[in-house]
């Protein structure tokens, strides 16, 4: 467990995750969604994921791992070349400190060195607290996003 301070802000390193240490995330990603999915199915799915347009990373604080993202890259006709920030995941014990603002200055920068002249993203109907968030970082709700089961 990290304690801090109350008005602490931790400095948070981005370390991209390689496809042999990808089972890192899994623990995470289970937190972010409810376990809908067995370890097996993440492990199969983020390994595919791998040789397509994503990066993983692990954001780490004092060489421990506190939270995961990725990043997909992508053009679209209406965006121009784009990064989208997926599957974000922060440590509630460290959420609130600054790391993810933090983190969205790290995807920027990381994004426009890869040439990217935008950035989209999807986040949950009922997700309140990262629409807030979103928006504060000049994200602007463009449309829905639907999913249907083959």
């Amino acid at each position: 467990m990290i304690i801090l301070a109350e008005n602490s802000r931790m400095e948070p390193a981005f370390n991209k995750i390689l496809k042999e240490d990808i089972e890192t995330i899994i623990p995470f990603i289970q937190k972010l969604s409810k376990a809908e999915f067995s370890d097996e199915i993440l492990l199969e799915r983020f390994t595919e994921m791998l040789d397509q347009n994503y990066e993983c990373f692990g954001i780490f604080h004092d060489g421990k791992i506190i939270g995961v993202f990725g990043l997909w890259f992508m053009t679209r006709h209406y965006a121009g070349r784009s990064c989208e920030p997926d599957h974000i995941y922060i440590s509630e014990e460290v959420q609130g400190k600054g790391i993810g603002k933090k983190l969205f200055e790290f995807i920027y920068d990381y994004a426009r060195e890869k040439g990217c002249e935008t950035s989209e993203l999807n986040s949950y109907v009922q997700n309140y607290r990262s629409h807030k968030f979103y928006m504060n970082e000049g994200y602007v709700i463009k449309g829905y996003h639907f999913l249907k089961k083959l």
